[in-house]
């Protein structure tokens, strides 16, 4: 027996490897860096399963828990306890205070079942995002890999102690991008654009000092790379983060999307199970997650020390595409993602663009996955993918170069540790970091450091070797490690064959069944809970309803004039860059998935405010010039697949889950509407109403098909990408084998297939705001189409109305020739309710007035007509030519010289200048106003009760005779602030004189 056992181990193939250097520690992750155990917080409350909508009484119970003291030894609040059964949910649940735990009572039998077409998650665990810096020091010398030690100066210094919390922050310099050859990934220099550029890859590292000794800190955590100083000027950060949030979490429940049966790749759902931000020390743990289209989790960069363990992660329901289906996904630093099990996922385990390191991956197994794992951005250093199987793709950790939206690097200092997969790629990097790949098994492939390769090693887990080293003691607890036997010789004796045999018909172990296996250490007793129905339910904010209506020929709400600026929804462009965020446009339908905020897919509340905020009143929607930033290129091609980039600019139309379009996903149905773009655009109109915000909903967006083919390419209406037989020919007719006139297809209503496609598609959209009284309807931006397709959708407008028995609130923008015309002929008339002055306008040399229906884009027209200087006349009499045409419409003017031009706007009787003043009485007055007098730089409007506007820019005090009122009272308006000044209270007119002498703007409130 003695010779038997020396044979075998012999035979076994098992080296030990705990001498090779690793690049640095990966064990300072996951909940408190795993120097403790996650906490069993006790039951506060408990919410029984009933039938309906239940996210109200849960989250009633979350927010009832987030007021109860917290436990200063443990930091806990309490947990909700859910009873077994499926909790129907129509909103996302949110844990926004420490110490809070969402607790199942049974992994499989308590689901969280998230309804309706919101792609989010279906529960937040997110603080606020207030973190202050509050002084800088400066990192002196260069720091090595891996190390805990800094040098630092600066006037701040004595402000650091241990405890002291600190971010050390590494920029990223264009010497440090040339060094690593990402500035251009080739295709001549004209391609820098998808490169790399400073501020793109800065690093930051959130650390708490452990130990000050003069200039010297240490801090608890080791650094991911090196900062050499001749690369970047590092930096430590102090900072102040009040509303970060602590020992959170969700656990022993799954988390499950409803949707589209009838559509096997709908996308109109939950798209994430657990969202983290703003949070440190925060878990989720055996939680299984069903439907979802991007992450079971995702971390955000906010996140730290984050721990995800046995957890699973089934039936995915999407598209196979970019930023699908990347199933644990973190952006945060020192997160710990163990004993994970993805079934066709693309990226199951995945970091993102600069995740700070440590992040560590560790006995993760996937199931016919449909993409590489490894980080799926760029310079995500310090990764460890420790006894991860991935079964069909691949582990890289090397030069992406243009994959991705220009990726390059995607990370540096990782590591692949008893590893398998399809291929494993790791390469080293011209700045002398690399990646390693220790006892895996795989196709390898790469410049980086490579050992003992199929081939099984010692410990079994790097990373439960790294952490029991440094902890010194037994972390078995913790790291619960399945040790796989290995002892299966290539020529054993007889004895052991027959003992294998027998071994072989035992079920392999799989992930999926280790986690089965885990115990759920905390209490699922609701003795002692509070029920949720007897937490008193709180105010509901009433909200406030206000009246949008066109009266006296003006846009009023709650019979005050409407006024402010105007918001253009972005339509393409944009990177999934953390520097690039603050730049873009807030936009309504954007969708970057996994990631909210602003530049990323905003929040409706956040737009709302912003607008607020900014005096906006008017928000103008088209929908994207393409979805996919891949054709930010303007290439005219068909992409090989759907790898689509983000941010993505959505389309009016769902896809239809056939075929494939250019882009790789599949093709559109023209016949039903994108349900997300509409439910994201209803919110914003119905919060929106309450602050007095009206949306523009431009009906098409002409871009798509004229001048460059690009814009034509990915257009849904494309024969090649929808199930409709749209009739547009194939191959596209580009002129000049590069541009586009598909404008007369597009407008042609003699086909019967389009014609159709058009009429439902107009029926759909007015359907999609029926109830919504601050919507207007236009039919389209840039538009310059033919006089016969305005009639057209007008008629369908009419039709809609006397079908619904509705009212829709429309705006007519189109070129003048084709406004008067409509204008003109009564019956469609009737429809209008605004005349938009955008497509043409008056100016120093004439009237700009390019035709309608003439195979030209606005911007073509502008090139050809070099226009004079616009000025205040200029704009008004354009405004009032029309306000005296068709007094009972309402006119804006949204043409060259807005918004500058409000005044203008405003004397000449137009809406929606974009005036700073706010004062409702003003507003109020004004609205019932009609111009008065015009003449030599001067201005005067008034109405029936008496009171009046002067604009003066040279004074005219015979003007008051003008007024019907004797008495009132007198205010100067700043024009560029808003600010009202009193001049003259309760005084008889002719008081006015010495002011009205005088340029300005001025109010008279007559005495009532």
């Amino acid at each position: 027996m003695r010779k038997l056992l020396i044979i075998v181990l012999v035979a076994l193939g098992v080296v030990q490897v705990s001498a090779q250097p690793f690049p640095l520690d990966y064990s300072y992750v996951g909940y408190r860096q795993c120097e403790q155990a996650i906490p069993n917080a006790p039951v506060k409350v408990y919410v029984s399963c009933e039938t309906g909508d239940q996210s109200a009484r849960i989250q009633k119970a979350l927010d009832y828990v987030a007021r109860q003291k917290m436990d200063k030894k443990t930091g806990l609040r309490g947990a909700v306890l859910l009873a077994p059964g499926t909790y129907h949910l129509s909103k996302a649940l949110r844990i926004s205070a420490s110490g809070v735990v969402l607790r199942g009572s049974d992994r499989q039998k308590t689901v969280l079942l998230k309804e309706g077409v919101d792609r989010g998650a279906v529960v937040y665990v997110e603080g606020q995002d207030n973190r202050q810096i509050t002084d800088t020091l400066a990192i002196t010398g260069s720091v090595a890999l891996g190390n805990k030690q800094l040098s630092l100066s600066g006037k701040a210094l004595s402000q650091i102690k241990a405890g002291t919390e600190v971010v050390v922050y590494r920029p990223s310099t264009q010497s440090w991008i040339n060094k690593l050859q990402c500035a251009s990934f080739g295709g001549g220099k004209d391609m820098g654009y998808w490169g790399w550029h400073p501020g793109e890859a800065d690093v930051e590292w959130s650390r708490t000092v452990t130990h000050v000794q003069g200039n010297q800190v240490t801090l608890d955590a080791p650094l991911s790379m090196e900062l050499q100083a001749s690369d970047a000027d590092s930096k430590v950060l102090l900072y102040r983060w009040s509303g970060r949030i602590v020992n959170a979490g969700v656990e022993n429940l799954t988390i499950q999307s409803a949707y589209h049966t009838k559509y096997a790749m709908d996308e109109d759902h939950a798209w994430n199970g657990v969202y983290i931000a703003h949070a440190k020390d925060c878990w989720v743990r055996l939680v299984d997650f069903r439907n979802l289209s991007g992450s079971a989790v995702v971390v955000q960069r906010s996140g730290s020390q984050i721990t995800v363990e046995d957890c699973t992660s089934k039936h995915p329901v999407s598209e196979l595409g970019g930023y699908r289906r990347r199933t644990f996904l973190t952006f945060g630093e020192k997160c710990l993602f163990q004993r994970l099990y993805s079934e066709e996922g693309i990226n199951d385990f995945a970091a993102g663009i600069v995740a700070a390191g440590p992040n560590a991956f560790v006995q993760c197994e996937s199931r016919n996955s449909h993409g590489f794992s490894g980080s799926i951005g760029s310079w995500a250093t310090g990764l460890l993918f420790d006894i991860v199987d991935i079964d069909g793709d691949d582990i890289r950790m090397g030069n992406l170069r243009l994959e991705k939206y220009g990726t390059g690097w995607n990370t540096a200092n990782s590591t692949a540790y008893q590893c398998s997969a399809a291929a494993i790629q790791a390469d080293s990097l011209p700045d002398g970091s690399a990646n390693y790949v220790y006892g895996s098994w795989a196709q390898f492939s790469g410049t980086g450091y490579y050992d003992e390769l199929n081939n099984h090693v010692k410990p079994w887990s790097l990373f439960a070797q790294q952490l029991g080293k440094r902890l010194g003691h037994d972390v078995s607890s913790i790291t619960r490690t399945y040790v796989r036997n290995t002892g299966a010789s290539s020529n054993p004796p007889i004895e052991v064959a027959q003992q294998m045999a027998r071994e072989a018909h035992q079920p392999r172990m799989t992930m999926d069944m280790w986690i089965d296996s885990a115990q759920f250490t905390a209490s699922v007793s609701a003795k002692g809970a509070l029920a949720v129905d007897r937490i008193k339910d709180e105010q509901p904010i009433n909200q406030v309803n206000h009246t949008f209506a066109i009266e006296n020929g003006k846009l009023v709400m709650d019979h005050a004039l409407v006024v402010g600026n105007r918001h253009n929804s972005p339509w393409w462009n944009g990177r999934v860059k953390y520097s690039a965020f603050p730049k873009l446009p807030y936009g309504l339908t954007r969708f970057v998935p996994g990631m909210e905020g602003d530049g990323r897919t905003d929040r409706v509340d956040s737009v709302i405010q912003k607008m607020v905020n900014s005096h906006t009143v008017l928000y103008a929607q088209n929908y994207g010039l393409w979805y996919d930033r891949r054709r930010d290129d303007h290439e005219r091609v068909r992409r090989r697949d759907g790898d689509v980039w983000g941010p993505f600019y959505e389309q009016p139309q769902a896809r239809s889950g056939e075929g494939k379009a250019w882009d790789g996903l599949s093709k559109y149905d023209m016949e039903r509407l994108n349900p997300w773009y509409y439910a994201r655009l209803n919110e914003f109109a119905q919060k929106g109403a309450s602050q007095g915000l009206l949306l523009m909903n431009q009906h098409y967006f002409q871009h798509n098909i004229l001048e460059a083919g690009a814009h034509w390419v990915d257009c849904p209406w494309r024969t090649a990408n929808n199930i409709n037989h749209t009739g547009f020919p194939e191959p596209v007719p580009f002129t000049g084998d590069k541009r586009i006139f598909m404008a007369d297809y597009f407008y042609d209503l003699t086909d019967p297939v389009r014609k159709h496609l058009h009429q439902k598609y107009i029926m759909d959209v007015l359907d999609a705001f029926a109830d919504q009284p601050n919507v207007i309807h236009s039919i389209g931006e840039e538009f310059t189409g033919p006089l016969a397709f305005v009639q057209f959708w007008l008629d369908t407008v009419k039709e809609w109305e006397a079908k619904r028995g509705k009212k829709a609130m429309v705006a007519l923008a189109v070129n003048k020739d084709v406004q008067d015309a409509i204008l003109q002929d009564k019956a469609r008339s009737e429809v209008v309710d605004i005349i938009n002055i955008e497509q043409w306008y008056y100016h120093a040399k004439g009237l700009y007035e390019p035709g309608g229906g003439l195979n030209l884009a606005p911007r073509q027209f502008q090139r050809q007509n070099r226009t004079g200087k616009i000025t205040f006349d200029h704009v008004y009499r354009g405004v009032s030519e029309y306000r005296k045409a068709y007094p009972n419409k309402a006119v804006v003017y949204y043409a060259s010289g807005y918004p500058q031009m409000a005044w203008a706007v405003l004397m000449a009787g137009g809406s929606c200048p974009n005036l700073p003043v706010t004062d409702t009485a003003f507003l109020k007055s004004v609205a019932s106003m009609q111009p008065t007098y015009h003449e030599e730089g001067n201005s005067m409007m008034a109405n029936r009760q008496g009171d009046a506007v002067f604009y003066l820019e040279k004074g005219n005090a015979d003007l008051i005779n003008r007024l019907s009122s004797a008495s009132g009272s007198l205010y100067q308006i700043d024009e560029k602030t808003g600010d009202m000044t009193l001049l003259l209270k309760n005084s008889i007119r002719s008081n006015m004189k010495k002011y009205l002498d005088k340029k300005g703007v001025y109010w008279w409130k007559a005495k009532n």
